[in-house]
Parts: C-alpha cells; sequence; structure tokens
C-alpha cells in the first residue's frame, strides 16, 4: 500500500497575510483560494516541484494550534535557493555546513512554522 504525504495544515492567525508570505515572498504556487461558506476558507500553496502542498485554513481547526516546526525543503542548491527568498525580503539564516555534503538555511513564516533548506550532495 502506498502512502504518500500530500498536504501539510499550517496554523495561520492571519490567511491573507500568509497567503502573500509564501505566493510573493517564498514563491510557492497558489493551488487553490476557496470559501466553501459559513465562514471557511481554505488556501492551498505548493512549493515548486514539490508533490506535497501546504494548506491554510480560516474558521475550522484549532486557531491556537502550536506553529509546526522544522519542515524541510530539499533543494540542488542551497545557495541560489537562499537567495530568492532573501531577494524578496524574507529573513533566511546563512547557510550551516553540518559536514557530509549536507547543507542547511533556515526561516519562518509570520505565524512561526519554520522551515528548513536542506541540501544533500549525493
Amino acid at each position: 500500500m502506498d502512502m504518500r504525504l500530500e498536504l501539510v495544515p499550517l496554523p495561520s492567525a492571519d490567511v491573507d497575510r500568509s497567503k502573500t508570505f509564501y505566493v510573493e515572498q517564498v514563491g510557492f504556487t497558489l493551488d487553490h483560494d476557496v470559501e466553501p461558506g459559513t465562514g471557511m476558507r481554505i488556501v492551498q500553496l505548493t512549493p515548486p516541484g514539490s508533490a506535497c502542498s501546504v494548506v491554510l485554513m480560516a474558521g475550522m481547526g484549532d486557531p491556537s494550534a502550536a506553529p509546526v516546526q522544522g519542515l524541510h525543503l530539499v533543494v540542488d542548491d542551497v545557495v541560489s535557493a537562499r537567495q530568492e527568498p532573501v531577494g524578496r525580503g524574507v529573513e533566511v539564516s546563512d547557510v550551516s555546513d553540518m559536514g557530509g555534503g549536507v547543507s542547511y538555511a533556515y526561516f519562518s513564516d509570520p505565524d512561526g512554522n519554520s522551515w528548513a533548506l536542506q541540501q544533500i550532495s549525493r
């Protein structure tokens, strides 16, 4: 049986602010922004080249949920991948070489959900 991780819910206090951050600053693709009714809103976003998306929701779920920590975006070139969001105003850490061909750079969204850009040289 296949098990595919295809959607990760992220807590967001302000869906519009988060949508702007992910689309305009980080470069995710907006897949859906729908309001099915009764105050609910679902915004689905996908990192370039990824089979897994994130979803921001309003009017459903726990609005006081803790931020999601340590999400990884695996990239071929962490230095180049870091420059794109930095060029759009995102605070991204310097690249850390962990040894063994593994490098990281880190950033967080406005709600404290944290991300790692990870390069593993093969």
